[in-house]
């Protein structure tokens, strides 16, 4: 059997297309862009601009309306910047779901090779395993004991035996055995084909941060409304109907909303993701980046995960060793010559082609029979001319052997003896005809899987930073056990999936070491430790680990050796199987979390102080008689400057927080799942610098016109606003966690104290702004100082006091 050559593959590619579902029509940008319109904030903006152009036209609409045109045009900017970043996050979340892609074994050119399950074509031959989607439709030229799970397609549980000659479908899963298919229909023309409407109409759902942020924005809006009521209701009771006094509540409105929030957000996740896959982690839902954050269990997969997956044969304790060897390539579904097959598989055949020619050994004992191996039974059988070989674990095959309660009692103590010296132990047996009880006894195999080297210090790392790791394996408790010390787990209690049934929930969050478990187990495990209030991450690679996987808060899969079904219900897909991954991936979800909370403390600060300044100002304003030329109330700030506040001078400094590394997030507890979006030093920090900085602005506002007209007051005032606010995202940026210095923000902090300097200087007019003295930009300059001096103490009363720092 040769298979198709490339160069036929190639042809075929181009005339079937490639071996992948109808994707469902990309969004129009234009629905994009509408779609950031749908928020209670952008509400208060759209009514503030319907507002202003009524009193343009109330007024005679003398002019051109600028406030108006200003609100418009940040309303539109902030719609493309989010549209823009959306579309953004969509073509990176395509590109990483391109790399956690099924890849199948392919007979091309005469030998298996790994290749991308979009390359399929008519006429090739795949090699299928137990847990393998089927990738194309087919018919099975090889496979014996076959189960194909057909639920997607026909919604029945229980899956269907099948046979050489019958045919299988795209989607349905090989449960047992191992199979070749040869393709007949690829992509659309396939079974999965023909339902992918229904996967078109299937909606992304918003992440708990969304969502929480969704009902935040209510929550301000609501607010906004009432402040702005009372405002308006206080000017007609001073001034009477004043459009003045409605610029007043327009520019409060304003002053409230954090229009670049949802872009921000957008962008501190997006860019989260994609560091994550360069550290070989691929996120498959945005929900995970979350709950990484706040994972408090891993639940680890020994195999390939804390080992190398490189297992070797170290010895074969054998009476036998000629037999031993021939049950150690016959019952052996590994292919030696292109890799393909189970690693532990793969290390016989590469221990036995040492000593005996691996394909003339299977010729000339050619397999009549046999029965795959699986977790419920843990051996496998091949029947062939000269008899059965059996290879599987020394607990399931030992009382099958035909010898004495004492000798294998002996056998038992010798396999427990080698497993606790970290040896990976099979045992061999033969029967007669296709006989699976009265064995003859061939011998034990010890294989050893070292541990991965950069695993140890993960595992310090993790456990340092209040994560507790478990290890849940197939493997022999006492091989379990020895790894796990050997990686630094700290092991003292063991459970084997027999004890498991007998265990209460309470007694098995005191299990540090899960051995020998069953598919079942592991889902039992997560509901324990979720019921307890953990929040798990749960590995696993096998077709039976998909309930766990879906179950756990974050199901992680194995990229190189998991199987299609364990990929697809996975959060997270590990391309490199390496548990050191896991933790980076921690990591990365804690500082994405770390940085939102930074520039939601940075955008909500200016927020308080603008309101506070608007509001408190109309008050003053009236107390203290402060009118402008016109002889209305002195409004402190225009709708207009207070938009160039929240979106010109927020919007870098809070994109550039996006980008702060916090090498210390690996250093504090997990943060609880159902913590607020505003922690309370969080809230207590937004309101006192707040606070201290309008209080610097009122003060300004009562002090400067005794040396300045008003309309020179009103600048000086905006100009502090906007230059005290770039400093204020130093403490914002630090709180319990000291961050790596960033060039980004201090270069865009210089660009904009640069850029207010020349607003004020060269282009008066522009923001409804007058020249000021220079005496009076150094006086500006020393207070925005001193209020990033105050803020700085603020940090340290209500962080360093709590002893977060």
């Amino acid at each position: 059997m040769l298979g198709l050559t490339s160069e036929e593959a190639k042809k075929r590619l181009r005339e079937y297309g490639p071996n992948a579902l109808p994707e469902r029509p990309a969004e129009p940008f234009s629905r994009k862009l509408l779609r950031q319109f749908q928020s209670p904030l952008i509400y208060i903006l759209l009514l503030a601009l319907l507002v202003d152009l009524l009193l343009w036209l109330y007024e005679g609409a003398r002019g051109v309306p600028l406030e108006s045109l200003v609100i418009l045009a940040i309303l539109l900017l902030n719609a493309l910047l989010g549209a823009f970043q959306e579309k953004r996050s969509e073509e990176a979340l395509k590109r990483l779901k391109a790399l956690a892609e099924p890849s199948v074994w392919v007979l091309r050119d005469g030998r298996f090779q790994r290749l991308s399950a979009r390359e399929l074509v008519p006429g090739d031959v795949v090699r299928l395993e137990a847990g393998d989607r089927v990738p194309a439709d087919g018919v099975l030229l090889e496979g014996s004991g076959l189960l194909v799970d057909e639920s997607v397609l026909t919604g029945e549980s229980v899956p269907v035996e099948k046979g050489v000659g019958e045919e299988v479908f795209a989607g349905t899963l090989l449960v047992r055995g191992r199979a070749l298919l040869e393709v007949t229909r690829t992509g659309a023309q396939s079974a999965m084909g023909r339902i992918a409407h229904l996967l078109a109409g299937m909606e992304e759902e918003k992440t708990p941060l969304e969502r929480r942020l969704h009902a935040f924005g209510h929550r301000v809006a609501r607010l906004v409304l009432l402040l702005a009521l009372a405002l308006l209701l206080l000017g007609f009771l001073v001034e009477g109907f004043s459009a003045k006094v409605v610029l007043f509540a327009v520019a409060l409105a304003v002053a409230a909303v954090p229009e670049g929030l949802p872009a921000v957000l957008t962008l501190a996740l997006a860019l989260g993701v994609e560091r994550m896959a360069r550290r070989k982690a691929v996120v498959r839902r945005l929900a995970a980046v979350e709950a990484l954050g706040s994972v408090t269990v891993i639940a680890t997969d020994k195999t390939g995960t804390l080992t190398e997956n490189r297992m070797e044969v170290q010895e074969v304790l054998s009476e036998d060793p000629q037999r031993a060897l021939l049950a150690m390539v016959l019952c052996n579904d590994a292919d030696l010559a292109t890799g393909a097959g189970d690693p532990l598989e793969l290390g016989l055949l590469r221990y036995a082609s040492r000593f005996v020619d691996v394909e003339e050994v299977r010729r000339r004992n050619p397999r009549l029979s046999e029965r795959p191996f699986d977790s419920a039974w843990k051996f496998m059988r091949v029947t062939t001319p000269w008899g059965s070989f059996l290879k599987g674990a020394p607990e399931a095959l030992i009382p099958r052997l035909a010898l004495p309660q004492e000798e294998q009692a002996r056998l038992f103590e010798e396999a427990e003896a080698h497993a606790a010296k970290g040896f990976r132990l099979l045992a061999l047996a033969f029967g007669e005809g296709e006989r699976e009880e009265g064995l003859e006894f061939l011998g034990f195999v010890l294989l050893l899987d070292p541990p991965r080297p950069e695993v140890p210090e993960a595992v310090a790392r993790v456990l340092k930073a209040g994560v507790r790791v478990v290890m849940v394996t197939g493997d022999h408790p006492a091989t379990a056990l020895a790894i796990a010390r050997r990686v630094g787990i700290p092991a003292e209690v063991v459970a084997t999936g027999e004890e498991i049934g007998e265990l209460s929930d309470e007694e098995l969050l005191e299990v540090d070491v899960f051995a020998r478990v069953r598919p079942e187990d592991k889902l039992r495990i997560v509901e324990a430790l979720q019921k307890a209030g953990e929040v798990v991450a749960m590995t696993g690679d096998g077709v039976n680990d998909a309930p766990a996987l879906k179950r756990a808060d974050v199901g992680v899969a194995m990229g190189q050796r998991g199987s299609d079904v364990s990929r697809e219900v996975a959060d997270l897909v590990l391309l490199d199987d390496n548990f050191a991954t896991i933790v980076a991936a921690i990591e990365e979800g804690r500082n994405i979390y770390e940085n939102i909370q930074k520039f939601i403390r940075f955008v909500f600060s200016t927020n308080v102080s603008l309101v506070l300044v608007i509001a408190l100002g109309m008050v003053l304003a009236v107390l203290a008689g402060l009118r402008d030329a016109a002889g209305h109330l002195l409004l402190p700030l225009t709708a207009l400057q207070v938009l160039w506040i929240n979106f010109v001078t927020d919007g870098p400094p809070a994109l550039a927080l996006g980008l702060d590394q916090n090498p210390g997030v690996l250093s504090r507890p997990p943060r609880p799942k159902d913590s607020p979006l505003l922690d309370g030093s969080s809230v207590r920090f937004i309101l006192l610098t707040g606070s201290l900085k309008a209080g610097m602005t009122l003060a300004l506002l009562l002090l400067l016109p005794r040396w300045l007209d008003m309309g020179a007051v009103q600048s000086a005032v905006f100009h502090f606003m906007a230059i005290g606010q770039v400093f204020f995202a130093y403490p914002a940026r630090r709180t319990h966690i000291t961050p790596l210095p960033n060039p980004y923000l201090n270069g865009i902090i210089v660009f904009e104290i640069l850029l207010q300097l020349l607003v004020g200087t060269l282009a008066p007019g522009l923001l409804q702004v007058v020249p000021i003295p220079p005496w009076t930009w150094f006086l500006v300059l020393g207070a925005a100082l001193l209020a990033w001096g105050m803020a700085e103490g603020v940090y340290r009363v209500v962080w360093r006091k709590e002893g977060r720092g």
